[in-house]
């Protein structure tokens, strides 16, 4: 490519200045997967490889690219709590609950069922 191009095709300043750039899908996964070996508690790493495994394969085929560049924000994010521990003490707002749809409300529900019955087969060990 000349150099003329490329000065044209990379931006100027970076767009999204105060963060990180976005990883790539397959990085991104990988490293999700990772942490998850170093910093989730055991039984809580089986839910946490599926429910991320699940995830990427449904939205494997998305070409809507708001709909990819969303769903690759939020698991960087993701990502940033799991790595610095701050998933331990993360709540949902009111504001972030109202946002979801219907159909995400029912799988935050099923997760919440599934990490319950966990914690209640260790306690009944």
């Amino acid at each position: 490519m000349r150099p003329t191009l490329a000065l044209r095709v990379r931006p100027r300043r970076p767009e999204r200045p105060n963060q990180t750039p976005l990883l790539p899908p397959l990085k991104l996964y990988r490293a999700i997967l990772r942490a998850h070996v170093h910093k989730l508690p055991q039984e809580l790493r089986y839910l946490g490889d599926e429910y991320v495994k699940k995830e990427f394969k449904d939205h494997k085929k998305i070409d809507n690219p708001l709909h990819i560049v969303g769903f690759l924000t939020e698991w960087q994010d993701y990502l940033k709590q799991v790595d610095g521990g701050k998933w331990l003490d993360g709540k949902l707002s009111k504001t972030e609950l109202d946002k979801m749809t219907p159909e995400q409300v029912g799988q935050l529900y099923e997760l919440m069922k599934a990490t319950k019955k966990i914690g209640e087969d260790e306690v009944s060990e």
